[in-house]
């Protein structure tokens, strides 16, 4: 077929009316840029199942592409299965979740819809707690406004891995037309009620939480769908209400007080600091969008915010779990975090799992898994009991943060005050990131390909002691597109890929021993990463 052609057969079978104007207006004028755009490829399936831009055509997130998804699993899983349903408040979410549901019902699969938008964890959490088969999750994380995504999870509660994905992309190569699929038929929906959200805190007050509660609490969800469920858990877990950001406290698609919302982001927690200095709070959180990740500062003296690292809060959530649960236990982590972790892992006696990056790898990294954490601010913590969710969890997180710092109020100190103990008895451990968006993804493949060709003997003044080609499956882990440089005095650096964004992501550690002050060993540090950041963007060459 023609491009011509191959968009008038897709608006055949749209049926929303918004993409089928957009379409439309670019057949009439036959605009093929603008068609090969969307027609020339596809949003592909795989472990993060799919994310990218709302618009016409499978190289976008439309109605279409969701049905053939849907009726992807529903292939795969067969008839009488059970899959729960949820979703964001992004643009579209309630409908893709609904044409998710009509499409698996219609194809003979129970379908269970949570009851609004809410946090992704929720969805997580439902699927063991309601014994589902599968689930799926409408939601783009913290993307830009104008994307959306749609994420599967197994009936295990976690995001599914190999070969299942491969199975349901094959499944969803083999749809034909969405406008000839049964919907709604010999299957059953189920419209849940605030009844499994109130299960999902209940298991959240089970967390190691200690008895220290005394905290105030600056919060922003950032336009997303945490508020409600991170004020319920924290009242249940009785703690005084967090303070929201009026301005973000609400769902809002557009994200209008942020540039880009990713707490992450320079800017996205202006409001929150503010908000901060204005009450007197003693810690500063924050949601992504979907609620799964959780962002932590500390307020200082001079009406400043300290926002901590990932990997900072790792090892503090860490040390905290270890130290109130019991038994044979493992804590894990992703190449990319800090090595800190092993080393708290053996000072506590505790097994130690690495894994590629993604929950969906950390969730398996063994059995007795307690605590488990990637440096992109997502954690999932448990007990000796389990994991109220397998997946990350930024509700679950902040409530444990929250314990940690009460904890540390009552003692007259804060969580820097933590950091610098975990530095004296550890070495200091300081990660940053260096990353390049692109607009052409061929530009990060012939940086990698100039690594690999030419590979580096040293970054900032640092000897590289070893390199990995993680496309080999070097270290004992399945094969990825990544290489692995370690250098002198324990640093190391990660080149990568991301797997939802155009970005390659470069990840940086040093590691300084506390000879005087911890102050004194982070400026050390900083220093040190300076030099490895300037090294590598020289080597990479892409601005």
């Amino acid at each position: 077929m023609s491009l011509l052609e191959e968009a008038r057969a897709w608006l055949a079978q749209d049926p929303d009316p918004d993409t089928r104007a957009e379409l439309s207006a670019l057949i009439e004028t036959e605009d093929l840029p603008a068609l090969r755009e969307r027609f020339g490829s596809r949003l592909e399936f795989g472990t993060a199942g799919l994310r990218g831009e709302l618009g016409a055509g499978p190289n976008r997130m439309n109605r279409v592409t969701v049905m053939r998804a849907a009726a992807g699993l529903a292939a795969v899983l067969g008839p009488g299965k059970h899959v729960v349903i949820g979703y964001d408040a992004r643009h579209k979410s309630d409908v893709f979740a609904r044409d998710t549901a009509a499409v698996l019902t219609g194809a003979g699969v129970h379908a269970s819809l949570l009851p609004r938008p809410l946090p992704t964890p929720v969805l997580a959490f439902a699927v063991r707690h309601l014994g589902a088969d599968a689930g799926v999750t409408v939601t783009a994380s913290h993307n830009p406004p104008r994307d959306n995504g749609y994420k599967v999870y197994w009936g295990d509660g976690s995001q599914i891995v190999p070969p299942i994905d491969a199975r349901i992309s094959a499944a969803i190569d083999a749809v034909g037309r969405v406008d000839e699929l049964p919907l709604g038929g010999p299957g059953t929906l189920t419209e849940l009620g605030d009844d499994i959200v109130d299960d999902y805190i209940a298991a959240l007050t089970t967390l190691p939480l200690g008895d220290a509660r005394e905290l105030r609490v600056a919060y922003t969800p950032l336009h997303g769908v945490g508020a409600a469920t991170l004020t319920g858990a924290f009242l249940a877990a009785g703690f005084e209400s967090p303070m929201a950001v009026e301005e973000q406290r609400n769902p809002d698609p557009d994200f209008p007080t942020v540039a880009f919302p990713n707490p992450e982001e320079p800017g996205a927690m202006d409001l929150a600091v503010a908000l901060a200095a204005k009450t007197g709070a003693d810690l500063v959180l924050a949601n992504d969008p979907d609620a799964d990740r959780c962002a932590v500062g500390v307020p200082l003296p001079d009406g400043g915010v300290r926002m901590l690292t990932g990997d900072e809060v790792g090892g503090l959530l860490a040390e905290h779990v270890i130290a109130h649960t019991t038994g044979d236990r493992m804590v894990a982590t992703t190449i990319v975090s800090s090595s800190l972790l092993a080393k708290i892992a053996q000072a506590h006696g505790v097994r130690y799992g690495e894994t590629l990056t993604g929950f969906k790898w950390i969730i398996k990294a063994g059995p007795g898994l307690v605590f488990g954490y990637e440096e992109a601010i997502g954690y999932s913590v448990g007990s000796d009991i389990g994991l109220p969710v397998r997946d990350k969890d930024g509700i679950g997180a902040a409530l444990t943060v929250a314990a940690i710092a009460a904890a540390a109020k009552r003692d007259g100190r804060t969580l820097l005050d933590l950091l610098d103990d975990q530095a004296r008895r550890y070495g200091l451990h300081a990660t940053t990131q260096l990353s390049f968006r692109v607009a052409d993804l061929s530009l990060i493949a012939g940086a990698m390909a100039r690594l690999r060709a030419e590979p580096p003997t040293g970054l900032g003044g640092l000897a590289v002691t070893a390199a990995d080609d993680l496309t080999r499956g070097d270290g004992g882990l399945p094969p990825t597109d990544g290489l692995r440089y370690r250098l002198a005095d324990g640093a190391r650096v990660v080149v990568r890929p991301s797997g939802t964004e155009p970005k390659l992501k470069c990840y940086l550690e040093v590691v300084v021993p506390v000879a005087t002050t911890p102050a004194v060993a982070r400026a050390v540090a900083a220093e040190r990463l300076e030099a490895i950041k300037s090294d590598l963007a020289a080597r990479l060459g892409l601005g």
